[in-house]
């Protein structure tokens, strides 16, 4: 019997990599962004701190220079945490863009692989096909081999 040989089952196996490696790069994406979202969180929390350090400093008795210290500190945690909210944006950015990459490597899989399923489709056809035409030729000769016996007796 024949065997069925697709000819484009290396693009298949090419298109099945590069979306592994999307799905990679996927995942080390959601991770940046996770941890850019945790050292942003980091920082709310030192932010409060701080804010909470000023407000005991305020409250008692008073030492000037402390307090501007401590306000500089969250003057200082203000602007690291504007910093960390783009960095939190861009990974937020590249996963969108990964999602996007790696959505269209399993389209492109999968457009590969119906492409291989109509392939053998077709190929399942032809076999049946020659079967037919086979099974066909098998009657006709029986057929006029019988025929021809009859014709020979008589």
């Amino acid at each position: 019997m024949a065997k069925f040989i697709y000819k484009m089952q290396n693009i298949l196996e090419i298109k099945e990599k590069l979306e592994s490696q999307e799905k990679i790069a996927f995942g080390i994406a959601n991770q940046k962004l996770a941890e850019e979202q945790e050292k942003l969180q980091d920082l709310l929390v030192r932010q409060a701190g701080y804010e909470s350090r000023l407000k005991e400093l305020t409250s008692g008795e008073l030492n000037i220079r402390d307090i501007n210290n401590c306000k500089k500190s969250i003057d200082s945690i203000k602007s690291m945490i504007r910093d960390q909210m783009v960095a939190v944006h861009t990974a937020q950015r590249n996963v969108e863009n990964a999602r996007i990459r790696m959505n269209e490597a399993v389209k492109e899989r999968k457009t590969q692989e119906n492409l291989k399923e109509k392939a053998f489709e077709e190929f399942k056809q032809e076999l049946l096909a020659e079967e037919s035409k086979i099974t066909d030729e098998l009657v006709s000769y029986t057929y006029h081999n019988n025929k021809q016996e009859d014709s020979d007796s008589e």
